[in-house]
């Protein structure tokens, strides 16, 4: 596990995919970046491979992750995501085994040690309970625990789901932190899996498709923060 990395929950992930790259992607990055600075809360954003340097380089308080890496040492392999490269061009972190990038766990353990010897965090998706009871037993810095089948959907995760899964991992290694992903759309949801006990949680489709995107962003984030303080008393209290 590399130890450096500086998120705090409650934390939040914005993945464009590949729905957003260039001036666009910076646009709604520094838009992003304010609104983390306003609720004061750490906020992962994976662009594309080509944006990483101008997200890192003109912005302030997000956490700039590559959408996945190889763990190929530095040499041949054309084509490849070489982990030095991720690092140098900015990036802070790494994503690993989303549903649209699965790994076997042979890979994904390598590639989180590869992670770990650049000084990259980790943040590793995963399924079922099974997945990420083996996940965690590797050592990610942060694991998504995200119903494939709840992707892009509207529908969030059950509670009993969120519950579990947390237990699941704190069990084995409680420096480790979840997010609950899948079907996250508007601020009420982000709001209601936060207060089910959720470190963090993160949204796609419901920010890139709504009508106002950055209005969407601070909707969220705010839900975010309001749900927090209000499960754990503000800093003041």
């Amino acid at each position: 596990m590399y130890r450096d990395y500086l998120i705090k929950p409650p934390f939040f992930e914005i993945g464009p995919k590949a729905y957003l790259y260039g001036p666009a992607m910076l646009e709604l990055a520094r838009v992003i970046d304010r609104v983390a600075t306003k609720y004061d809360v750490d906020v992962i954003v994976t662009p594309q491979y080509t944006d990483i340097a101008l997200l890192a380089g003109h912005t302030e308080r997000i956490h700039v992750y590559a959408q996945h890496m190889d763990p190929l040492p530095v040499g041949r392999g054309l084509g490849s995501v070489l982990p030095e490269a991720v690092k140098a061009a900015g990036a802070v972190g790494v994503m690993l085994n989303h549903a649209e990038r699965k790994l076997t766990l042979e890979d994904v353990e390598k590639t989180i040690r590869r992670a770990d010897e650049v000084g990259l965090a980790t943040i590793v998706c995963a399924d079922t309970l099974e997945e990420i009871e083996a996940v965690a037993r590797m050592a990610p810095n942060l694991i998504v625990a995200e119903p494939t089948e709840l992707i892009g959907t509207g529908e969030t995760s059950d509670l009993e789901y969120v519950r579990r899964t947390i237990e699941t991992v704190r069990s084995i290694n409680p420096e480790i932190m979840v997010l609950q992903g899948a079907g996250i759309s508007n601020g009420r949801d982000v709001y209601d899996v936060i207060k089910a006990g959720a470190q963090a949680t993160g949204c796609t489709s419901g920010i890139l498709r709504a009508e106002d995107p950055p209005a969407m962003v601070e909707e969220m984030l705010g839900a975010l923060r309001k749900a927090w303080d209000e499960r754990h008393g503000s800093a003041e209290q």
